[in-house]
């Protein structure tokens, strides 16, 4: 019983450190690996690398839950990796598509340029184009192209807010505007002109109207519904940006409150999303919650509009005058 207890703590204490080693390098595929280690039995990866388009970095990988109703057509969660538009890939960050995966969802992990051949307005142009692929082909993986949501982390979750508010990315790729049944921002750059980074210099400095490229100015009263995350230690992507682009959306007619997860920083709020990490499951269990309550209301609508119909008439034939 002592060995086992030993043996126990020690993989304990083997594991958080290599959690703080993982933040403090960014070695975000050993994470993956790690959660591929608790959470493979319950996800598959069904394909991937898929390309999208004719460049390297136009990818995405589709995870589906490895168990469960055959011929069930399952809502979509599209993610949308972070890295200032510089870094990242969507195989890196298998991790958050394997864990909504087992949470039912069919996940997709999508890439898009980075660097000089992803500023503005390419990143914008390529998460759209995925989008389009994802509507076309995910009922082949077993996904509802009805129940499309779209997630993103940092300059993943600017990508995820373009899309969702400024209506000329999706539109570009013939997807009508209800394309998306709702978007989860992660510590999201939403509110960020004038330019105050290298990062954010790099990707938009070279706009001629910056006022397009900030999503607060896109806030519109019917956009889809959306969640707001951040963290309060957040230092990157101060939580100013959630709670301005809430505002503006409030300003539209629109309640968006933004979480505020106490404690939490600009990485941990995506690398809690990775199994054993998860114990501080704050901000995966605020998006769970947040895609099954829209499924919850977009299930309950057909119902609801059948029930306040009105009674059909019956139809009295027209008699012909003289009869």
């Amino acid at each position: 019983m002592g060995w086992t207890l030993a043996i126990l703590l020690l993989a304990g204490i083997l594991l958080v450190g290599l959690w703080q080693w993982a933040v403090a390098t960014r070695a975000i595929w050993m994470l993956d690996a790690v959660d591929g280690w608790f959470t493979g039995s319950k996800a598959t990866l069904a394909a991937g690398p898929v390309a999208y388009g004719d460049e390297a970095q136009q990818q995405l990988y589709v995870w589906k839950p490895a168990n469960g109703p055959s011929g069930t057509a399952r809502p979509v969660l599209v993610f949308i990796h972070g890295g200032g538009w510089t870094d990242g890939s969507p195989k890196d960050y298998g991790f958050v598509a394997r864990n909504f995966a087992a949470e039912g969802y069919v996940a997709v992990n999508l890439g898009y340029r980075l660097g000089d051949a992803g500023k503005f307005p390419n990143m914008l142009e390529d998460s759209a184009k995925g989008l389009r692929w994802v509507h076309d082909h995910i009922a082949e993986y077993g996904g509802n192209p009805d129940r499309i949501y779209l997630m993103g982390h940092s300059a993943g979750a600017y990508n995820a807010q373009m899309l969702a508010l400024d209506r000329q990315w999706l539109g570009r790729e013939g997807l009508h505007d209800d394309t998306l049944k709702g978007v989860i921002g992660l510590a999201g750059p939403y509110d960020f002109y004038p330019f105050d980074n290298d990062s954010s210099r790099a990707a938009f400095g070279e706009a001629p109207d910056p006022a397009k490229t900030q999503p607060v100015n896109f806030a519109r009263g019917d956009a889809p519904p959306m969640l707001l995350a951040t963290g309060s230690l957040d230092q990157t992507v101060r939580p100013r940006n959630s709670a301005s682009l809430a505002a503006r959306m409030r300003d539209k007619g629109i309640t968006v409150e933004p979480l505020v997860i106490d404690g939490m920083d600009h990485v941990g709020i995506i690398l809690t999303m990775a199994r054993p990490f998860d114990r501080d499951g704050r901000a995966k269990h605020a998006a769970l919650a947040f895609l099954r309550a829209r499924e919850a209301e977009l299930d309950a609508a057909p119902k609801a509009a059948a029930e306040t119909a009105p009674a059909p008439t019956a139809s009295v034939p027209v008699q012909a005058a003289g009869q």
